[in-house]
């Protein structure tokens, strides 16, 4: 069969990759043709558009590339309807994959949803769309299933793919991590600042401006694969911190806490059992709009699931050194500590058990043989 996966930013590229991995195992003649990134494009397949040529963030910043935008939506239905897939399946990046979306079910095509916009989290009005373009719906966060049921949508919840990506790769032995990075005996305090230049640039100077205040650990910045070394090393100056590029897993291992921009690394530094305080800092204008239409009380989906905060958010204005270093302090204790560990265990036991990717992967080759 032929089928069309649309996935944007490195998490999607991460579970798209993992579902194309199972479409090949159970599908073996399979034919996928995907806009993904470079984990995708290593499973196989055909590569329409890698995600990093559309990486915008915020409301701004995508008004800002608007006919960018357009031409790329433009493009993507033209490449469906030349390819002719027997499903279409969307993950993630709702801004696009829904416009993509309502034209597809208008032209006949099958369309699966695997990983949820956050409709829950604003704009609620936009289930009704997703009750009229998609023909199955496959969820990762337990709440999401009770969330579309108020709407009487039938959704699946199928676990969360991060628990299937973490406990399936290869083990890293710490002593050969930290030679090979050139690391030395201290604690590692890791730096996750997100994937995407603007999120980049307005998080990670101020989470370098607290170093010099922790002379007994070494901070280590996770590099985003979709980003260039040299844009890190703008930023960086001549800050004592250490770089490792797109080895963001193996350095959660090691560490002993984290900085953690909003989003899915929230969730998998949380996975690794890491304490981590959790950052966000938008554009003054992207954030008004948000704030005026998210009506969630955390932005972290460790706090999400859990509803209730177990891990600190320092939002916009509260993102600050001062604050960071204290919330810093906070989460090296040991008490401290030791229940983030004990809340983790319940997060992890929400997520359900391994094999999201299989499952959809089945349901999806099911409903077309």
């Amino acid at each position: 069969m032929k089928y069309y996966i649309i996935a944007g930013e490195a998490s999607g590229d991460l579970h798209g990759s993992n579902l194309m991995k199972e479409l090949f195992k159970q599908d073996e003649n399979a034919e996928i043709r995907f806009w993904g990134g470079d984990l995708m494009q290593a499973v196989g397949g055909t590569l329409v558009k890698h995600y990093k040529e559309r990486a915008f963030m915020g409301f701004l910043e995508v008004l800002m590339n608007l006919s960018k935008v357009l031409g790329f939506i433009k493009y993507c239905k033209n490449d469906i309807a030349i390819f002719k897939p027997d499903v279409i399946i969307f993950i993630d990046n709702s801004g696009f994959n829904l416009r993509v979306a309502k034209w597809a079910k208008e032209a006949g095509f099958k369309t699966n949803y695997y990983i949820s916009p956050q409709v829950w989290a604003s704009r609620a009005g936009r289930v009704k769309d997703i009750k009229r373009d998609i023909d199955k719906m496959f969820v990762i966060l337990p709440f999401e299933k009770e969330f579309y049921k108020t709407y009487n949508y039938e959704v699946e919840f199928v676990g969360h793919p991060l628990i299937d990506a973490i406990s399936d790769r290869t083990q890293v032995k710490e002593k050969d991590f930290r030679e090979k990075h050139h690391l030395g005996n201290l604690p590692i305090i890791a730096l996750l600042p997100g994937s995407r230049e603007q999120e980049i640039s307005k998080m990670l100077s101020v989470m370098l401006s607290i170093i010099d205040d922790f002379e007994d650990y070494q901070f280590v910045i996770a590099g985003a694969p979709s980003q260039e070394n040299k844009f890190y090393k703008d930023i960086i100056g001549t800050k004592k911190v250490q770089f490792i590029d797109n080895k963001t897993h193996d350095l959660l291992s090691v560490s002993y806490a984290a900085l953690v921009a909003s989003g899915t690394a929230t969730l998998e530094t949380a996975l690794f059992k890491i304490p981590q305080v959790v950052c966000y800092k938008g554009s003054a204008i992207s954030y008004q709009i948000a704030k005026r239409i998210i009506t969630l009380k955390f932005i972290s989906l460790v706090n999400l699931i859990m509803d209730r905060e177990v891990v600190k958010e320092l939002i916009q204005n509260d993102f600050t050194s001062k604050n960071l270093k204290k919330e810093l302090r906070k989460i090296l204790e040991e008490e401290h500590r030791q229940k983030l560990f004990l809340d983790y265990f319940e997060l992890e036991k929400k997520l359900g058990g391994k094999g999201a990717s299989k499952k959809v992967a089945s349901k999806i080759v099911k409903e077309l043989f």
